[in-house]
């Protein structure tokens, strides 16, 4: 009775299982439930393998993966390469001339071991947009200037700038004979402006500059300096218009060399045509015979004063008919703000000024001062000449 109860009690609770042949569900023992059951295997692949467009995709995906780490390794290196010191061991001056390609500049850059890559050179150029903007000139590079340098100096244009000077006080043909001169410059300067219509200054320009080029800069810095000035002049002034403010500072440019002497001798001219005195000075008598060469080569003569010529300010009244020479900045500063003074003479003094004087009578004091100073040096050089003939 007792194995009876049990078994019923079992059958009853404890033994629900899957019958082998209906599947049915049999619950199983908390026990049992706890325990983990093993996961089925995965589903076995296609028993044909993997579709080709999956082939296909794997090595598209690979190949780009390649390709990205590729190049990104080539634009690290470039930029390394493009970046570090470069090939030259000592400075190189480079002539870019105007006309030439990328391809010609990258090939002179090489064959002159300012740069050893010029396949980075031309790819650099490319992606820097840097192609068409590349300036002509003439370069200096320094011992190991990187790639990137010479690209932003190349682009920038920072060629050697070269200077011509231009005393103050030179007639045109004086000017175009320096310019002529200058072998650094291109093409010849045939026709001589018009005096007094170029400004004596410092010019800077890069080799294979045209002097015409020059010589407009000069025109135009003329123009701009001789309206600004004019248009600060004083009102009292015994002249009325730009151009003979340029003659009357052409004529004190040559009369003295001194910075601080130009107001001075300007108040003089100034004063003179203000009394209706005639300006009497030797540069106008000078210009008057030799014209744009500026040299007499020898002393003026009485008959040089009392030639008759258009410039000859002693013979003729005011101011000649033109400029004798391209006065500077300064010269037109002088003029047009001159020293207040009552000075109607002035004569050199020995010491490369000038005595300036109020009366004839001054004048004539300072000019015998002049004289015994000119009898020395004289005597001087004399005594000189015969110590070296005797030694």
């Amino acid at each position: 009775m007792t194995r009876s109860r049990r078994g019923s009690r079992d059958s009853g609770h404890d033994r629900l299982d899957f019958d082998s042949n209906d599947r049915r569900y049999t619950p199983r023992s908390a026990r049992q439930s706890l325990q983990s059951e093993i996961a089925a295997p995965p589903p076995s692949g296609h028993k044909h393998g993997r579709h080709p467009i999956v082939f296909l995709l794997n090595f598209l995906l690979m190949s780009a993966v390649f390709l990205v780490v590729g190049l990104g390794a080539l634009l690290y290196y470039g930029k390394s390469v493009y970046e570090a010191d470069g090939p030259l061991t000592v400075d190189k001056t480079v002539l870019i001339e105007r006309g030439m390609n990328t391809q010609t500049i990258a090939n002179l850059l090489d064959e002159t071991n300012v740069i050893n890559n010029k396949v980075l050179f031309l790819a650099s150029v490319r992606v820097t947009e840097a192609r068409g903007r590349l300036k002509a000139g003439e370069y200096l590079f320094e011992d190991g200037v990187s790639m990137e340098d010479v690209v932003a100096r190349l682009v920038e244009g920072k060629s050697i700038l070269h200077t011509v000077t231009v005393p103050e006080g030179r007639t045109s043909k004086q000017i175009v004979d320096i310019l002529n001169r200058d072998s650094v410059l291109t093409g010849e300067i045939v026709d001589v402006p018009a005096e007094g219509t170029l400004l004596p200054e410092t010019y800077k320009f890069t080799r294979g500059d045209n002097r015409a080029q020059i010589l407009e800069r000069m025109r135009t810095a003329r123009d701009r300096a001789v309206s600004d000035v004019w248009s600060r002049r004083s009102p009292d002034l015994p002249i009325s218009t730009p151009e003979e403010m340029v003659i009357l500072a052409s004529i004190v440019e040559k009369e003295t060399a001194l910075a601080d002497e130009r107001p001075r001798v300007a108040s003089v001219f100034i004063n003179r045509l203000k009394q209706g005195m005639r300006l009497q000075t030797d540069p106008t008598v000078i210009y008057g015979i030799v014209g744009g060469e500026g040299s007499l080569g020898r002393p003026i003569s009485r008959a040089d004063l009392r030639a008759e010529n258009p410039y000859n300010t002693y013979v003729i009244d005011g101011l000649p008919p033109g400029p004798i020479a391209n006065p500077g900045r300064a010269a037109l500063e002088a003029v047009i703000n001159p020293a207040r003074t009552d000075d109607l003479f002035f004569v050199a003094d020995g010491s490369g000024g000038h005595a300036f004087a109020k009366t004839f009578a001054e004048h004539q004091a300072n000019v015998r001062k002049w004289r015994e100073i000119e009898r020395d040096k004289s005597a001087q050089a004399e005594s000189t000449d015969e110590d070296s003939v005797e030694n």
